[in-house]
């Protein structure tokens, strides 16, 4: 589990095709790698991947063929991403429960400065849309967000200058893709009650 905090942004150095996926070598310089194990768990644009190998200011990742079909930015070289490390039961939850498994790819309609602020306007797959509620939680690339408005499978967010500043959400603009997950709580109530559930 996840906060939807990010403590750092990485650098995708070297991707490595395997038979079915890729190994991504994540430059992270700004992320705290002493108490990373082997097996644990960093979020990459939101997407959970396991640690499979470390050095000390880098890391190994193993990234399925079927996760580099529902999502974005995980495949080239010199992308910058947005890394969280897993959660502990300790922690303190800053923003909302965030799995890490994608649920869907966005795109990006509108990012434009007002004021001090940036107003992001997405258009979420249809099969999502259900989910998104006006002021509700939503996870874009990896970073804990409140929506502002919805409007059918359109919603907008106004993000502070810190949120700009510090996660890769700066380098957005119109027609960009972008990986989203919904509330959680959220899919437990639409699956709660619908009737296939029973």
């Amino acid at each position: 589990m996840f906060t939807g905090i990010v403590t750092a942004t990485g650098k995708v150095a070297h991707v490595q095709p395997l038979e079915k996926g890729l190994r991504l070598t994540v430059e992270a310089p700004g992320l705290k790698l002493a108490d990373v194990a082997l097996g644990d768990s960093i979020a990459h644009g939101g997407v959970c991947l396991t640690v499979i190998a470390k050095k000390k200011n880098s890391y190994q990742v193993d990234v399925s063929r079927e996760t580099l079909d529902c999502t974005v930015g995980l495949d080239a070289e010199d992308s910058e991403v947005n890394l969280e490390k897993a959660m502990r039961l300790s922690d303190f939850i800053g923003g909302h429960l965030v799995s890490g498994h994608v649920d869907g790819v966005g795109e990006v309609v509108k990012f434009d400065k007002i004021g001090e602020s940036h107003e992001l306007v997405i258009k979420a797959p249809k099969k999502l849309a259900k989910y998104i509620a006006r002021k509700g939680s939503i996870t874009i690339d990896g970073v804990s967000l409140t929506t502002n408005k919805v409007k059918g499978r359109t919603f907008s967010i106004n993000l502070i200058p810190h949120t700009v500043e510090v996660t890769t959400l700066k380098r957005l603009h119109p027609g960009a893709r972008v990986n989203l997950e919904v509330d959680l709580i959220a899919r437990y109530v639409e699956r709660m009650l619908s009737p296939r559930a029973a």
